[in-house]
């Protein structure tokens, strides 16, 4: 199906995630293509190329939490196709779970009712692997239990569960993507920073000691970031996904430990790598199962771990300064 003549909102599309999925739609020409975000972490110079390379790009500030201001983009732009990505992250569910928490259920609240009240036509809803809380048994296949750890954990899996009701009570076009852990090009070195972003940045900061939380052992299911975003447009053109949740990771296991010696390899780190206290509500192991991805989008990650690492460090040793 092509995206020619579809009019497209990106909620959280000046984000990380949400601004390669912004690179890899303006590749199908859309008729409409607008991104919401309230730039809580996402960054103008996250969209600059998507907006060199699609001049009629249409950037929005504000919040998905906003049903108001949702609904008016909604139906200003006469959208079709929905990708929910806007979200308050996990870090900051630890210092603030009541707002945090609030704020990704509303998110997904309000975008399920305005689809149920003709606004748009499909939604396609950004989950996470951590609504799944620690691996019960691997690979983890889309009907592991959800088993959240944390307040952020808990607001995707409440996300998930909203989005799943509306298909079910209502008939709605709807499907969850669930990424497990995203890495690449832009993902956020500054507060909030994930473990990838945050040692190259101490890392090119020249610090003498790193320290990963808790033995090290403690794993994750890493996926490139444009694998996510060449999955995520394929959703849209896919009638087999709608009212199905679906794994999107690289189907591999990497410790901590792992991560890190790739990291001391590519960023020449000479320093010391220490283990600290677990972080709160940490997973202890992630190992995804995306049979079902590839048998209903030919789904195949192109971007192996130890190559995205290097791609990665590249892109930092170039543009740390701008993602701070």
């Amino acid at each position: 199906m092509s995206l020619s003549n579809k009019s497209i909102l990106v909620t959280g599309g000046a984000g990380f995630i949400g601004s390669h999925l912004v690179d890899a739609l303006t590749e199908e020409n859309p008729e409409n293509l607008v991104l919401l975000s309230n730039f809580f972490l996402g960054k103008e110079e996250n969209i600059k190329e998507a907006k060199e390379k699609f001049p009629k790009l249409k950037v929005c500030n504000g919040s998905a939490a906003d049903y108001n201001v949702v609904r008016k983009i909604l139906e200003d732009n006469k959208i079709d196709i929905v990708y929910n990505l806007a979200v308050i992250p996990l870090p900051a569910s630890l210092k603030d779970p009541l707002w945090s928490t609030l704020e990704n259920i509303n998110i997904a609240l309000n975008i399920c009712e305005l689809l149920r009240i003709d606004c748009f036509k499909k939604l396609i809803h950004f989950s996470s692997s951590e609504a799944y809380g620690s691996a019960l048994k691997v690979p983890m296949n889309e009907k592991h239990e959800l088993n959240p750890e944390t307040p952020y954990a808990a607001s995707k899996a409440s996300g998930d569960l909203i989005v799943d009701s509306y298909y079910r009570t209502f008939k709605l076009d709807t499907s969850i993507l669930r990424p497990f852990n995203n890495y690449g090009p832009r993902q956020n070195a500054g507060k909030f920073a994930a473990i990838i972003p945050l040692f190259i940045k101490k890392m090119m900061n020249k610090e003498n000691t790193l320290t990963i939380n808790g033995d090290g052992e403690q794993t994750r299911d890493f996926i490139y970031v444009t694998d996510t975003a060449n999955a995520a447009v394929e959703f849209s053109k896919n009638k087999n996904v709608v009212g199905k949740t679906i794994n999107i990771a690289s189907g591999r296991e990497i410790s901590m430990n792992y991560l890190a010696e790739l990291l001391c390899r590519e960023m020449d780190f000479k320093g010391k790598i220490n283990h600290g206290p677990g972080r709160p509500g940490d997973v202890r192991r992630h190992f995804a199962d995306i049979s079902l991805a590839k048998k209903l989008l030919n789904f195949e990650p192109k971007v192996k771990f130890e190559e995205g690492i290097k791609l990665t460090c590249d892109w930092y040793k170039k543009n740390l300064n701008k993602n701070k």
